[in-house]
């Protein structure tokens, strides 16, 4: 049985194939359209995913969209009537999209299928999708289930159990009262994008002290034991106007929110530090809640506040569970997935075995292009190439990365969510200093205080970071190993542990952190991805070769990508961010370019401008 999941008209839409269980494909429309975020119908990515199982739509035998529009629409009147009449701007700034696609699905679903599609078409809850997506790909028999958002329909948390085939949600926190939009309300004030530019706010926590925690815990969060909390909507607008703060809300902390092209002062660094500490006491004393609720050891979790890597390393390491397994695609795109499992399972009751690691399988599940196709796309562009075998590229990528050059890393099949892990990569050498600036300002085009990810051999893990278990899909933040901290300044390198804590701001940046300094985190942290040869044999194999090398089993691995622009699609997208940006080496397959022998090309201005910065 082929169900296709289609999540939609939101952010990040997305679409998954599952047949007979088996999670066949899964992809974002984003990587196709070039539109981050991108929430149109994902007609490419369920091209995608039908032409990776070799069907047509006329061979589905059920769609499920990931939500309930009718519901999520009642949510909205309900809302509007309720502050009216403040609120009527913004239902009639919302009402153009639902009343042209929104309430209209089932002829939206079918125009996207190419009307060739005859099956029923079915709606999942948000977070049923969810939980779905963070239960049943688990390697867990039976778990708890953790769900926290800005908001589905009416849900913005829940939380229940998974046991073989079966999810039964128990407790749900609703709209207005959101973990998702408390965090984003925070970043909209920081100077950051909404449903984009949450993950910077989480790395600029560390540059800051959490002198407002009090403030947000006294005025604005009512936090209950259980970690469910009620919001004093006086300092928010999103129930009723068309920004996420009020006035009373930029009062309390000294002024308007913050211009996004303005400087980042110590106020927003200690703003950050602060709603972070929050956001991890809120995951902290519901995970305990829903421990003592549920007698479980295991825990699954999905929602876009799942994408939290620092509440889930402190998680980890404070909270009640033994096991964490987090949805890799655990905002909305992963609500296509869940929709798709959730029916397979929930709704038919298919059995299930658990997988000893998982079934998300390594979430490489989005396109892979062979090598007439790679020679077809690079041939026009007049790429110069050496084609090598998979040993030679090995020793060739770790030659040059162990140089300091940053070398782009494309294939296999694309990563579905929003990290990559190794298919989609651009690499550099974590031992560098300079890596890290490099990379934001001269890779990335993007701001220097975010910090970068290492990925390490999973065999090695333990030497290098406080990581007791397993991090495939880079959702744990850990401390580096002790053994390898430094504690002193580039510009005093004698300078005691006690001053070098004293460093404020962004002068944390100046730090020589570690022996591996581009991915230590100023807090000595860094979000980990752990790689091992059954998931990603290709990727393990580089990092096996740096070792041999080096001593260093670590490489800085960020996405294929610049500022704005979603992770690459294909061919023709990575040698253009590799030509227009300071890379030095492009691996394609089994294709290496080396940038000093390409011909010039000509458009790198419109690229950079091509996209929005996020």
């Amino acid at each position: 049985m082929n169900i296709l999941g289609i999540s939609a008209f939101f952010h990040d839409s997305a679409a998954a194939l599952v047949r007979d269980g088996v999670i066949v494909a899964a992809a974002q429309e984003e990587r196709f359209s070039r539109q981050k975020h991108d929430e149109r119908f994902p007609r490419q990515a369920v091209q995608y995913c039908l032409s990776a199982e070799g069907i047509d739509a006329s061979q589905l035998d059920a769609v499920i969209f990931y939500e309930k529009p009718l519901v999520k629409f009642e949510r909205l009147l309900e809302t509007s009537l309720a502050y009216a009449p403040r609120g009527f701007r913004s239902f009639l700034t919302a009402m153009p999209p639902w009343l042209q696609k929104k309430l209209h699905l089932p002829r939206e679903i079918d125009a996207g299928l190419g009307g060739t599609y005859s099956g029923p078409i079915l709606f999942a809850t948000h977070h049923e999708s969810h939980a779905a997506s963070a239960y049943y790909p688990s390697p867990f028999e039976e778990a708890a289930i953790l769900t926290m958002d800005g908001v589905g329909e009416w849900t913005t948390a829940s939380w229940g159990i998974g046991k073989g085939n079966t999810i039964d949600l128990h407790q749900e926190m609703r709209f207005p009262h959101s973990p998702g939009l408390l965090y984003s309300a925070f970043t909209y004030y920081c100077g950051f994008r909404v449903n984009s530019g949450e993950y910077k706010l989480m790395g600029l926590a560390p540059y800051g002290e959490p002198r407002f925690e009090k403030t947000i815990l006294d005025h604005i969060v009512h936090l209950h034991d259980d970690g469910s909390f009620w919001l004093d909507q006086r300092y928010f607008n999103y129930c009723h106007g068309l920004t996420m703060t009020s006035a009373r809300f930029h009062a309390l902390f000294g002024g308007p929110p913050r211009d996004p092209e303005s400087p980042i002062t110590q106020r927003e660094m200690d703003i950050a530090a602060s709603i972070q500490r929050v956001i991890e006491e809120i995951v902290l004393r519901m995970a305990r809640h829903v421990h003592a609720q549920t007698g479980q050891r295991n825990l699954c979790m999905a929602g876009g506040v799942a994408l939290n890597c620092v509440a889930n390393g402190r998680l980890l390491r404070e909270g009640p569970f033994e096991r964490l397994w987090i949805q890799p695609a655990a905002g909305d795109c992963g609500g296509a997935l869940g929709a798709a499992l959730a029916h397979w399972y929930g709704h038919l009751k298919n059995s299930r075995q658990a997988q000893p690691s998982d079934s998300q399988q390594g979430s490489f599940l989005g396109p892979e292009f062979n090598d007439d196709h790679i020679r077809n796309a690079l041939a026009p562009l007049g790429a110069v190439v050496e084609t090598l075998n998979e040993h030679a590229l090995a020793e060739a990528i770790v030659a040059e990365l162990a140089k300091g050059r940053i070398v782009g890393h494309f294939h296999g099949r694309a990563e579905f969510g929003p990290r990559a892990l190794g298919h989609r990569s651009i690499l550099g050498d974590p031992r560098d200093p300079s890596m890290q600036r490099r990379m934001n300002v001269a890779i990335k085009f993007r701001e220097s205080f975010r910090p970068f990810a290492p990925a390490v051999l999973s065999d090695r893990q333990r030497e290098w970071f406080d990581l007791e278990v397993e991090s495939p899909y880079m959702l744990l933040v850990a401390p580096v190993a002790a053994a390898h901290l430094r504690r002193s300044t580039a510009a005093q390198p004698s300078q005691s542990a006690a001053d070098n804590d004293a460093v404020t701001g962004f002068a944390k940046l100046k730090a020589l952190r570690s022996d591996v300094p581009s991915i230590t985190h100023v807090d000595d942290s860094a979000r980990v991805q752990t790689v091992d040869s059954a998931r990603s044999p290709r990727f393990h194999a580089i990092l096996s070769a740096f070792d041999r090398l080096t001593g260093c089993p670590v490489l800085v691995n960020t996405s294929f990508n610049v500022r704005g622009e979603p992770i690459v699609h294909d061919p023709a997208d990575a040698y253009r961010c590799f030509m227009f940006t300071d890379m030095d080496i492009l691996v394609i397959g089994n294709q290496l370019m080396r940038k000093e022998h390409q011909p010039a090309m000509a458009g790198a201005d419109e690229y950079k401008r091509s996209f929005r910065p996020d």
